[in-house]
């Protein structure tokens, strides 16, 4: 008879815990070795929906057995899977399983990483993976940073860094600039941080979706001459739209003759740093002041592991530095060397934090950044092959060419008509999420709507990208004919 733990414990007995654990490991080893076989995409089932949301508060108990049944019932069939091998929407996160196990002992040791004193061990393992990841991007010596949530949370708070060392507390007049294919953390982060909307200037992107510097620095000039201040650019090092870098280069020489911060938004573009003969794409991205990391993408953690890295590491405590009576017994027992670069809720707006570093720790040491290397050149090539596949069906236009995993197209109908175009690509993606095989999203692209592929997954295969490709140009066939035959609308 299986040993059982008083519930008013809140804990299992050894048995149940054993039991359970490897329960739920077999559940992720057999999902991790067949997640190919899993659909795309999942339609949401409306009954589903209701049994979750009319659920009442349980009193009572029940056996982890039936609550794991429930989670694999009402949860895992109403999710789509970020890390499927044919899930190329939006970014997606691949993750890996010793990711995932470090997540586990993060967890399970519930390890708290704010005060160096009591969590020596993992502070000194952030630091490391910290250095680690400036080095990869030719950072300074003396920069710093640490792992957030995601790049949310970290274009927050180096935006709060830009703001801080240059501005203090007089926003008043200064301006951000940024190009139209920027992110909306971006903006978000600006409004969250008190700045209005007209503090942000947006530059149209050049032809290749860049923000261009002649622009840029008429703006700046202008908005001088108009008694305001700019203080802060905030560059992209692979936008989300089409994976285009930002000339950062040449944008960090504007910054230091006008003396502007510059912000580089790198979440999951920076990390083509890893690769020698692609380093030449994000040329000026160790001029950064403050940078944006996501590891949870294109180095495959699981879900939140996002860094934030700065130029000078001193400036992390100078924006986000408070104290408290209840916390001198352990800042006393911090040593002075280490105090401000390992006491990491000074360095940013959490002081409960989770151990994000660990996953990228061991995930490195396991598989080595060969492994993880030759994995982001393998999503690159992935993408130049999405293309070749496209061009060569005749079916699609190119828009954007491979470039950092991602390739946008449009269908081209076989009339010609490019209203019908428009009609077919806007309906594509909600075909092939019906169809289930694969998912691509869609985005906007000089008021026209694009398809996009993002091939960062180092498990997607060649074959996966054909059957893809070959499946949208049915779909889209398809679309084209029933379309076509449709009334105009008036």
């Amino acid at each position: 008879m299986r040993n059982k733990s008083p519930r008013d414990q809140i804990k299992l007995s050894a048995d149940e815990m054993r039991e359970m654990g490897y329960r739920i490991i077999d559940m992720l080893v057999d999902y991790t070795g067949a997640q190919a076989q899993f659909p795309a995409t999942r339609a949401l089932d409306p009954v589903t929906f209701d049994e979750i949301l009319e659920e009442p508060l349980p009193e009572k108990g029940s056996p982890w057995e039936d609550v794991l049944e429930q989670f694999e019932r009402q949860v895992l069939t109403t999710i789509d899977h970020l890390d499927h091998p044919r899930f190329f929407a939006y970014i997606p996160s691949p993750s890996n399983f010793v990711g995932a196990m470090a997540d586990t002992l993060a967890s399970g040791y519930n390890i708290f990483n704010s005060l160096y004193p009591l969590g020596t061990g993992a502070a000194i393992v952030e630091r490391l993976v910290i250095s680690w990841m400036r080095s990869l991007c030719g950072m300074p010596e003396e920069s710093g940073g640490l792992f957030v949530s995601g790049g949310s949370v970290a274009n927050l708070m180096g935006l709060a860094v830009a703001r801080q060392i240059l501005l203090g507390n007089d926003i008043g007049d200064a301006v951000v600039y940024c190009s139209d294919q920027t992110h909306f953390v971006v903006s978000r982060g600006l409004r969250i941080l008190g700045f209005a909307p007209e503090q942000l200037r947006e530059i149209r992107a050049d032809a290749d979706f860049r923000l261009p510097v002649a622009d840029l620095e008429r703006a700046i000039e202008q908005d001088r001459a108009a008694g305001k201040r700019p203080f802060c650019v905030a560059a992209t090092a692979g936008t989300t739209n089409t994976g285009a870098v930002d000339p950062l280069n040449d944008l960090a020489d504007l910054c230091e003759r006008e003396g502007l911060w510059l912000h580089v938004d790198g979440a999951y573009g920076a990390t083509a740093c890893l690769i020698e003969h692609r380093r030449q794409l994000l040329a000026g991205i160790e001029r950064a002041h403050t940078l944006t990391w996501d590891a949870h993408k294109w180095m495959f953690q699981p879900v939140e592991c996002s860094a934030l890295l700065v130029r000078d590491r001193h400036w992390l405590n100078a924006t986000f530095k408070e104290s408290a009576h209840f916390l001198t017994d352990a800042e006393a027992h911090s040593k002075e060397e280490v105090g401000e670069e390992m006491n990491f809720m000074y360095q940013g707006i959490q002081l409960t934090r989770y151990f994000r570093a660990l996953k990228l720790w061991m995930s490195l040491k396991v598989f080595g950044l060969g492994a993880i290397r030759q994995a982001v050149e393998r999503g690159i090539e992935l993408a130049e092959l999405a293309e070749s596949l496209l061009r060569e069906s005749g079916r699609w236009e190119i828009v954007t060419p491979a470039q950092l995993a991602i390739v946008t197209f449009r269908y081209k109908p076989a009339v010609g008509d490019d209203a019908l175009a428009d009609q077919v690509t806007d309906e594509l993606s909600g075909a092939l999420a019906a169809n289930s095989f694969a998912f691509a999203s869609t985005t906007k692209l000089l008021g026209k709507t694009v398809m996009r592929l993002c091939t960062n997954n180092p498990r997607t295969t060649a074959s996966d990208l054909r059957q893809t490709v070959q499946i949208m140009g049915r779909l889209a066939a398809d679309l084209e004919s029933r379309l076509g035959s449709a009334p105009p609308v008036v």
